[in-house]
């Protein structure tokens, strides 16, 4: 069958014939098509690809989801028939897991990116592994990575084959499904996430690739503190540990040195990446975790998240505005002054730019993380919205509307108004809500920072405003 067949919908065409080899899609790289054996890795591959697990035996971490019984355990070992999407960080063996599914099962395999294919090339995967399911009862995996950058249309096309089983789809994702998935796809699928490797992990995946004869084969050491160093810089990513290993292996190997130390590894790998995504659930995660260190009062945890943030080329408005809303939010009137420094730091974020901008976001951070913490304010405002919404809203009072238009006096309005600087105090008795909401309090200060002075003030000034003293 010629490789252009592949991707041709055409009812009319015979059963396939065997192919010979497994083969790899050669025209876009969105296509690779395997038996679903194990086959010989060449030695000029990468590191990562070359230590790349042969059997369950071999994989290291996600035993949540690989003990006895777990589903993707009875999912590689053919007992369950269910698709899958597979949700985690980088390196934590998503693609590994869907070789293993097709290698254990015996089905064919075909690996898609959504990077690279269309909806074209995907009904034209379907429409195979139809034809190859009614004439040759072979049953097909399809591995898609990065199935969140597939758009509705190409994720929609899924459906069908999913529902039928013409495919056992394993899709890879970064991304939390529940917001780059379809529903109708996500209700088809189970879904497994995935978790970083362990510092263990890591260093389990080192050693062995520094002794087995697929990785460095024994010809090299490892010293102590650049392990630690290779570990770090991996932050639960096998890919990124193997692939700094071999950087540095090759950098050793140059100057035929037999052991890797700590200078070796940093000179040839700059820093760890930090795993987060601007567009992706971790911006969610650490921006949440941020915010709840800040209202939480750990001053550290909250510069450690802003400073990933920040690392990572989050937007700074984005982060000043956060901040802005923090202020109100959780602390209020127990420290006006938090919300003057975030609109501050929001200024100056504006007008000076980054990276010297990170320094008014750290002030403003630890100047509201310090801070005594109340959610007076906002839990006043939203139970007079609450009110409001649910239609107690009442007339104004007459004496509260306004008196300068021509016809006002006629109406009534203003008469009765007592001004209250007037008196001594600057505050009198008179009623102010409508006649439906008088008695009704919504603003309850806390004894923390300067609300406790209000929190005395506040049912005083109720008090000679109902007229109850």
């Amino acid at each position: 069958m010629a490789q252009d067949e592949l991707f041709t919908v055409n009812p009319d065409l015979g059963p396939p014939p065997e192919p010979a080899e497994p083969r790899e899609n050669k025209g876009g790289g969105s296509l690779g098509e395997g038996g679903g054996k194990n086959t010989a890795v060449p030695a000029g591959s990468p590191l990562a690809v070359r230590m790349r697990p042969r059997s369950l035996d071999e994989v290291v971490g996600q035993q949540h989801l690989l003990r006895e019984g777990a589903p993707l355990r009875r999912l590689v070992e053919g007992a369950a028939p269910a698709s899958v999407l597979l949700y985690g960080p980088p390196g934590t063996g998503k693609t590994t897991l869907a070789n293993l599914v097709s290698a254990a099962t015996g089905r064919r395999f075909v690996a898609m990116s959504a990077l690279s294919a269309g909806v074209k090339e995907v009904r034209g995967v379907i429409e195979e592994a139809r034809r190859r399911r009614n004439y040759n009862a072979e049953n097909t995996v399809l591995f898609i990575d990065e199935v969140h950058r597939f758009s509705k249309t190409q994720q929609d096309a899924l459906l069908g084959a999913v529902e039928d089983r013409t495919v056992l789809l394993v899709a890879a994702t970064t991304e939390n499904p529940s917001f780059s998935v379809v529903s109708p796809l996500l209700s088809r699928s189970l879904v497994l996430q995935l978790r970083p490797l362990t510092d263990a992990d890591i260093v389990a995946l080192i050693e062995r690739a520094l002794a087995d004869e697929r990785g460095l084969g024994g010809e090299l050491t490892l010293t102590e503190d650049a392990r630690e160093h290779l570990v770090r810089l991996a932050s639960g990513d096998a890919r990124r540990a193997l692939t700094a290993l071999e950087a540095a292996a090759d950098a050793a190997s140059a100057t035929e040195a037999k052991t890797i130390d700590l200078a070796i590894v940093e000179s040839t790998v700059d820093k760890a990446a930090v795993r987060y995504d601007r567009d992706g659930d971790q911006h969610y995660d650490v921006i949440s975790a941020f915010i709840k260190s800040i209202r939480g009062s750990d001053v550290d945890a909250a510069l450690h998240y802003l400073a990933r943030m920040i690392e990572a080329g989050e937007d700074p408005r984005f982060l000043a505005r956060r901040l802005v809303v923090h202020a109100s939010e959780d602390i209020g009137m127990a420290d006006p002054t938090a919300l003057q420094s975030a609109v501050a730091a929001a200024h100056a974020v504006q007008f000076i730019g980054m990276p010297e901008g990170r320094l008014a976001l750290a002030q403003a951070t630890v100047h509201l993380a310090t801070a005594p913490k109340s959610n007076a304010v906002i839990t006043g405002i939203d139970a007079a919205l609450s009110d409001v919404r649910s239609g107690r809203i009442g007339t104004v009072p007459p004496h509260l509307r306004d008196g300068h238009y021509a016809g006002a006096e006629k109406l009534g309005n203003a008469k009765g108004y007592r001004y209250p600087h007037n008196v001594p105090e600057g505050v009198l008795a008179q009623q102010y809500p409508p006649d439906e909401l008088v008695g009704r309090d919504y603003y309850e200060p806390t004894q923390r920072g300067a609300e406790r002075t209000l929190h005395e003030r506040v049912p005083k000034l109720r008090r000679t405003i109902r007229g109850e003293r």
